[in-house]
């Protein structure tokens, strides 16, 4: 399987905070990402490292093939230490916790260094718009699998739910 380019100058990614927008594909496009189950892991993966401060998470889509990232890492962390927890992390609990047995992830990733407010808009709107553009949903914000979707909730006062799914039926 080829790996995807890399985007981001070599000599800027250890360079103070950085901003990133990231893409990373199941293994051999496997839609293991599709189940309620599986993408509510994912992204309580996501809030963990969030949580443990590895990373800041401006914005994120997980898709049934892949997922969509705008993060932010210190300088002391690269986007590479960030992404492998990201993997690592969610490969790690989906065997351990469901006993997925194959691969998860394609090797490898693409990033692009996000440098401006343009750049950071255009990804964020890029993000919002990929479940529409995949049928999965007529508006960004109803997708369950989404920053966006989430931010709301918890706006709104309302816990995550357990079953992230039951909370875009019973709307």
């Amino acid at each position: 399987m080829a790996r995807p380019s890399r985007n981001a100058d070599a000599n800027a990614i250890l360079s103070g905070a950085r901003t990133f927008f990231v893409t990373t594909k199941t293994a051999s496009g496997k839609r293991l990402l599709q189940s309620e189950r599986n993408a509510s892991l994912l992204i309580e993966v996501l809030r963990h490292y969030a949580r443990e401060q590895k990373f800041e998470i401006h914005d994120f889509v997980v898709m049934p093939d892949h997922v969509h990232l705008l993060l932010t890492v210190d300088g002391e962390t690269s986007i590479e230490k960030a992404v492998q927890f990201i993997k690592g992390g969610f490969s790690y609990r989906i065997k351990k916790d469901f006993g997925y047995p194959g691969d998860v992830w394609q090797k490898g990733f693409s990033e692009v260094r996000v440098e401006d407010r343009e750049s950071y808009l255009r990804h964020r709107e890029y993000i919002a718009k990929n479940p529409v553009n995949d049928g999965l949903v007529r508006e960004g914000e109803e997708f369950a699998y989404c920053f966006t979707f989430l931010a709301r909730q918890k706006a709104a006062g309302a816990k995550a739910p357990e079953n992230i799914g039951a909370a875009v039926r019973q709307r």
